[in-house]
């Protein structure tokens, strides 16, 4: 397997084609989970499917995962060689449970989820397998079909079709329904040139996955019982992870989805969960000033030895700013703070102390001893040194220019020191870091490694609206794209660099207004009596 390999954005394509199904060797361990739940008519045609696979039958197992009511009677004909059936733990009920549960179960190195209403092409398993021996953090997705349920079409007449490998005679391709997902692959060269949106087509009902990549992104969320595999799509994007479909993989599903039937009651159900959860889905969160469970961004300032003043503005500012679903890091040395005696006006913690209590009531500031290694879920994380003053669009903008230019990383440059070492702010993107994690090698710097697979880029911070604290006290609040001036009457340059706009000119906004006065008094002017 090649661990190493470094594939940008969504492109999978720098792999090269996977070998065709019976002309390689496999190796890994693949673990089948199927969520069985009130599946006694279609269970035994996906498990009489799965005892006709191509897949070597020693490198594959498949745990059912009885999530009914009453214990879960295996039934007669065709079975896998390698079954086993395991219940939840501790009364979990739900698609997600299940699915942990089985997870859990699963000794294969790769697990792949399949729904207990599937009935399932010989070399299914098989073409999804061949892409996790090509790089370990590829999530695959299968092809799927809908057809007639079982009121149309006897289970017998399906069962011997699946015994005489006649699965793809059973229907007809034109005459099945698509599943929504393909009309995305279609569009998107499949999920080649999806970008950072990938994740949002990954369907549970045919999915495959390294069980390490699983465990990284924190598994399914027992607490959902619908959307839940949209909400781990996310978060294995936020792992690095890249979204193949296979189109090779196939499989019919008996009768039409839960979306199909029930699509309006559905999104109502879903969309405030998925709103909590997955801040890439802006259109949820349209609310001025909601916080929610993931937010959007972190913003992360280290004390150091800043004044109290100094990171109080930089904090107050991105508080302030137009984005409400953010999250902010101070990080400090809190641990020496001790509730002894003290002389509070020479206490050389002071400082600490006043930050500290300046937003012991504030829920969206947290106090940290070091820089987390992450920000994992959260897709953004914004390194602001204090004392350097952002303006309220300022933070949203950068993110906006890093989406529209697909960057991993952007820094902006807001001073050099004497010693030479340029002060800086810093957009990392989640996704972008874990993947050069996981791609990275002895001696290979993270940067480089993310500059290689999602791009940087290097601006100048007065550009996107950054101040000084002690300026931006007598300063006209920066916005980017746009002119400031200070209390003194001299403009100043703010500018989005790089996004298609060059930076104003001075005083443009006046000039502006002049510009409106002078029009409007000639119209009066030609005015007829």
């Amino acid at each position: 397997m090649t661990r190493a390999a470094r594939i940008p954005l969504n492109d999978y394509g720098v792999l090269g084609e996977p070998p065709a199904p019976g002309e390689w060797t496999p190796a890994l361990a693949v673990s089948v989970v199927i969520p069985a739940y009130r599946a006694e008519r279609t269970l035994p045609l996906t498990l009489a499917g799965l005892a006709r696979q191509t897949y070597p039958a020693h490198l594959m197992e498949v745990v059912v995962v009885d999530d009914g009511e009453r214990p879960l009677e295996l039934p007669p004909g065709p079975l896998p060689e390698r079954l086993r059936v395991v219940r939840p733990r501790g009364g979990a009920w739900g698609r997600a449970s299940a699915c942990a549960a089985g997870a859990e179960a699963a000794e294969g190195e790769v697990i792949l989820y399949l729904d207990a209403d599937l009935v399932v092409f010989p070399e299914h398993v098989e073409a999804q397998m061949r892409w996790h021996h090509l790089a370990d953090y590829l999530v695959v997705l299968g092809h799927l079909r809908f057809v007639p349920g079982l009121d149309e079409v006897p289970a017998s007449e399906v069962l011997a079709a699946v015994e005489a490998g006649a699965v793809h005679k059973l229907f007809a391709e034109e005459d099945a329904t698509p599943q929504w997902t393909e009309r995305r692959w279609d569009q998107t060269d499949d999920l080649r040139t999806a970008g950072f949106s990938a994740f949002s087509v990954m369907v549970g009902a045919t999915v495959s996955l390294p069980a390490r990549l699983l465990r990284a992104a924190g598994g399914l969320d027992a607490s959902l019982v619908l959307g839940e595999d949209t909400e781990l799509g996310y978060r294995l994007a936020q792992a690095g992870a890249v979204f193949v479909p296979d189109r090779r993989s196939r499989c019919w599903h008996l009768g039409r989805s839960t979306v199909m039937r029930r699509e309006t009651d559905v999104k109502r159900h879903n969309w405030p969960h998925l709103a909590e959860r997955v801040p890439s889905f802006r259109w949820l969160r349209r609310h001025p000033h909601r916080t929610y469970l993931v937010p959007y961004v972190e913003v992360v300032v280290e004390v150091g030895d800043a004044s109290f003043e100094e990171v109080r503005a930089t904090v107050d500012a991105v508080l302030a700013g137009r984005l409400p679903d953010v999250r902010v890091t101070v990080v400090g040395p809190w641990g020496r703070l001790g509730g002894g005696r003290r002389d509070p006006l020479g206490d050389p913690s002071l400082d600490l102390r006043l930050v500290l209590a300046c937003y012991q009531g504030e829920p969206r500031v947290r106090f940290r001893e070091a820089v987390p290694d992450d920000c994992f879920p959260v897709p953004f994380r914004f390194h602001c040194p204090p004392g350097w003053v952002p303006s309220r669009g300022t933070i949203g903008s950068v993110i906006k220019h890093a989406d529209r230019q697909r960057l991993g990383l952007v820094s902006l440059a807001l001073d050099e020191r004497k010693d030479g070492r340029v002060v800086r702010a810093r957009l990392e993107r989640t996704a972008a870091m874990n993947r050069a994690r996981r791609c990275a090698g002895p001696g290979d710097d993270l940067d480089d490694l993310v500059h290689e697979m999602y791009g940087t880029v290097w601006d100048a911070g007065d550009k996107w609206g950054f101040l000084p604290a002690a300026l931006a006290a007598t300063t006209a609040p920066p916005v980017p794209g746009r002119a400031w001036t200070d209390a003194s009457g001299e403009a100043g340059a703010s500018g989005e660099a790089g996004a298609g706009r060059g930076s104003r000119r001075p005083g443009a906004r006046p000039l502006r207004r002049t510009a409106r006065l002078l029009r409007r008094r000639l119209r009066a002017l030609v005015r007829p009596a």
